[in-house]
């Protein structure tokens, strides 16, 4: 998955009135603001309700259910081998969490500069708070993420990075 990939699907879907937020790898590169390290799939946060929406525009793009976490997180794969990890939330008429993947609400803020546009990404602080439990199981991999996104945006180190320094 390419940058480029990212930013055509990202725009399919804003153009086609579909909401979703950029998560994982890919989230941490928009908010560098660089592209840090090869990804194999984009993950994305997306709302229930647009799913429908999504998977039929995703299937437009020649992309096919591949395997499945669970009913609220999915991925979705190409014959390019380009990967789309789905997480999908549920939310009240407030727009509050209350089922699917259980983003918290403020998590769903972030914005950054990818490929030269404004992104809806994981707000950085919360990007910090969901890698840490991965980082403990890949600490090498995630060790680069965490330090990137704490010095960038003022957020205190998380003690497995401090464990890792």
């Amino acid at each position: 998955m390419t940058s480029k990939d990212i930013v055509e699907i990202y725009n399919k879907a804003d153009k086609a009135g579909i909401k979703f937020w950029i998560d994982g790898g890919w989230c941490v590169d928009a908010l560098l603001g660089q592209q840090t390290r090869e990804h194999k799939d984009l993950d994305i946060a997306i709302n229930a309700d647009d799913l429908a929406s999504f998977l039929k525009l995703a299937q437009a793009q020649g992309f096919k259910l591949s395997g499945m976490d669970g009913e609220y997180n999915f991925v979705l794969r190409d014959d390019k081998a380009r990967e789309i990890d789905v997480h999908a939330f549920i939310t009240n008429k407030k727009g509050n969490v209350v089922g699917g993947i259980k983003y918290p609400k403020q998590s769903l803020t972030g914005k950054a500069k990818f490929e030269g546009q404004t992104v809806r990404c994981i707000a950085p602080e919360y990007m910090v708070q969901f890698i840490v439990p991965w980082a403990y199981k890949h600490k090498e991999k995630y060790k680069q993420d965490l330090k990137a996104l704490c010095d960038k945006f003022g957020i205190d180190y998380p003690t497995v990075l401090k464990e890792l320094l």
